[in-house]
């Protein structure tokens, strides 16, 4: 299976509700799918949101990442040697870390099925079935109340309360919510960079000592603050997960050497995909870290690659994959079943989406 074409397309999908947090607010979903197709027919496909705040990537940066750079070093490529292909799909340009997770996933999905067995099966999944978290958008206290409540009525057992806006206030929201959904629902709270270090402090001791119980704290402090990072991780109880902080092994290396975070969460568009997730992983599972498996705003094709990854490894416990389950609709056939709070891995070869129709009808011939 050789390399021969690899075309880019544009998507736009609605939201169900608008996604807010202390970054940004998005209505839609507007990302970049890939398409890599061999020389017998077979095709791969990959995903890539523009997260200008998080990633630097837009859309023109990731269109011509693809089309300039990355397209021209793969192909003629064999998929079987998966090794080089991502050597060449990480030295052919510096960062882009979203354009490569989509060719990478992609080139995955044709790895696994040139060995006609989903991608989970191949990175050494023992999980059919995987439970994510609901993103409660940060909003007014009555707003996010309402939001909780529905969330836990469509069967979510645990829920990722977007904070780090206005701290008094953070403190509200999450007591608010944790009264209206009880004790038994899981409670894991991001503050998208927007806190110091000192404020986390005071916000998160100020939760415990009301006996709120949080199944972790998601990145407090501005991404390069590694120092702030260590200081809440070492003065509060509660598990701080490192998000935007790890984009690289690297990355994973100095906060786990420096003790700056308890838990890692691992996303796509950060590392660049599959490839370097799993040296994360690899890390992580060293030192006995347990990580999480997140996502921007995406759809069902890159969470699909994702949750492959996730039902592979054991050392991923916590899944944020709620992506797809944001989206007002789902334009994709195959992959992955997302159920609400469940997610039930496919059987079939690669991530198993058979069908995208922003390159028209295209089906994957492998089935």
């Amino acid at each position: 299976m050789k390399i021969v074409k690899i075309e880019t397309a544009k998507v736009s999908i609605p939201l169900v509700t608008p996604f807010k947090t202390a970054l940004r607010t998005v209505d839609s979903v507007n990302d970049i799918v890939v398409r890599v197709t061999t020389d017998d027919g077979n095709t791969g496909f990959g995903e890539a949101p523009p997260t200008a705040v998080i990633t630097g990537d837009t859309q023109g940066s990731i269109l011509s990442a693809i089309q300039e750079f990355i397209a021209p070093a793969l192909i003629g490529m064999e998929i079987e040697n998966l090794d080089g292909i991502m050597k060449k799909l990480h030295g052919c340009i510096l960062k882009n870390s979203s354009a490569k997770a989509a060719v990478d996933m992609a080139v995955y999905d044709l790895f696994a099925k040139s060995c006609k067995k989903p991608l989970y099966k191949i990175l050494g999944g023992g999980r059919g079935e995987i439970e994510t978290d609901l993103t409660i958008s940060v909003n007014g206290i009555e707003e996010m109340v309402n939001d909780s409540r529905k969330a836990v009525s469509q069967g979510f057992r645990i829920l990722k309360i977007k904070v780090g806006k206005e701290g008094r206030t953070d403190v509200e929201r999450i007591q608010a919510i944790r009264k209206a959904v009880g004790p038994d629902i899981k409670l894991r709270i991001d503050a998208n960079q927007g806190w110091s270090a000192k404020e986390a402090v005071r916000i998160i001791r100020t939760l415990e000592d009301m006996g709120i119980d949080m199944d972790l704290v998601e990145q407090p402090v501005n991404a390069h603050d590694f120092e702030g990072m260590k200081f809440v991780t070492s003065q509060v109880y509660t598990p701080i997960l490192a998000d935007e902080s790890v984009f690289s092994p690297e990355d994973a290396i100095r906060i786990i050497g420096e003790r700056a975070a308890d838990l890692i969460n691992i996303k796509l568009m950060k590392t660049g995909g599959i490839y370097e997730a799993l040296k994360i992983c690899s890390i992580a599972e060293s030192f006995g870290i347990e990580c999480m498996i997140g996502c921007m705003l995406e759809s069902k094709i890159s969470v699909s690659a994702a949750a492959h990854l996730a039902a592979g490894k054991g050392i991923i416990t916590r899944a944020d994959l709620d992506g797809p389950s944001l989206c007002r609709e789902d334009p994709y056939t195959g992959g992955p079943v997302f159920d609400g709070p469940k997610i039930f891995m496919n059987e079939d070869p690669g991530l198993g989406i058979s069908k995208v129709p922003a390159f028209g009808d295209c089906w994957n011939k492998i089935k």
